[in-house]
């Protein structure tokens, strides 16, 4: 997330020094064109950077999950957790029924990533009153483990050698478990529901992106680093629906 913040704080003092460029914004300390250049170029610089840093890979420790069956190692993660005061199957339920529209800000967020695009029907483009896993799992993802009232996982290809797309195979869970080809980048999510000693429960949910090659791991991180900020609002905002839910249909 640091770097994120980075390369919208690059962003956005490369636009005043862009307008400087017209009229220097002298309350920013930009007092001429030509300071207003020089800041406009340090700031794409810095974002540029950031951008490209590269990503440490990161492997489970130890078991705990499904998530980590299908998904051992990784760079780019993000996890998020809620308390919930009802049981963990009523919890479980709740996050297979929950709806794009009961989740804030979801259908803002996804939008500006389609670039307000409408584009074909999938997670980022879901019907307001359908359940989202149901949507995401008839499009773009595939289910890799559902277990009741315990844990959920869901997987997708974001990324393949051109080759393979050409080819239009199909996205099965074995993919998770074999060696692909380079340019191969792939994305894991899971929901995990425990029981918090007290008739309540802990949710949590992970994601995971894992890219096999330089190649591809520099292109995601770019794309990771610009998205990371409204993703981490939709996880959040999505754990609140699924609480809202649990919670009204009857609690503990």
């Amino acid at each position: 997330m640091l770097l994120s913040v980075a390369i919208y704080a690059a962003l956005i003092s490369a636009f005043a020094g862009a307008t400087s460029i017209l009229m220097p914004l002298r309350f920013l300390g930009i007092r001429s064109r030509r300071r207003g250049a020089a800041v406009a170029a340090m700031g794409v610089g810095v974002a540029v950077v950031a951008a490209m840093l590269p990503a440490s890979e990161k492997r489970i420790e130890r078991h705990q999950s499904r998530l980590d069956d299908f998904m051992p190692r990784w760079q780019f993660d993000e996890r998020h957790t809620i308390a919930v005061a009802a049981t963990p199957e009523r919890v479980f339920q709740a996050i297979r029924t929950v709806s794009a529209d009961e989740i804030q800000l979801f259908g803002l967020l996804t939008s500006i990533r389609r670039g307000g695009r409408k584009g074909p029907e999938n997670i980022l483009n879901a019907p307001g009153h359908q359940p989202l896993l149901d949507v995401a799992t008839r499009t773009t993802f595939i289910w890799l483990a559902n277990e009741p009232p315990r844990e959920l996982v869901v997987g997708t290809v974001v990324g393949a050698p051109p080759r393979v797309r050409r080819s239009g195979a199909k996205v099965t869970p074995e993919l998770f478990g074999r060696t692909l080809q380079p340019g191969t980048t792939l994305a894991a999510m899971n929901f995990v529901v425990a029981p918090d000693g007290g008739g309540g429960s802990l949710v949590s949910t992970e994601t995971r992106v894992f890219a096999n090659d330089p190649s591809s791991e520099r292109t995601f991180a770019a794309y990771w680093r610009v998205i990371h900020p409204g993703s981490d609002i939709i996880r959040r905002m999505w754990l609140r629906a699924i609480k809202r839910r649990a919670e009204d249909s009857g609690g503990r």
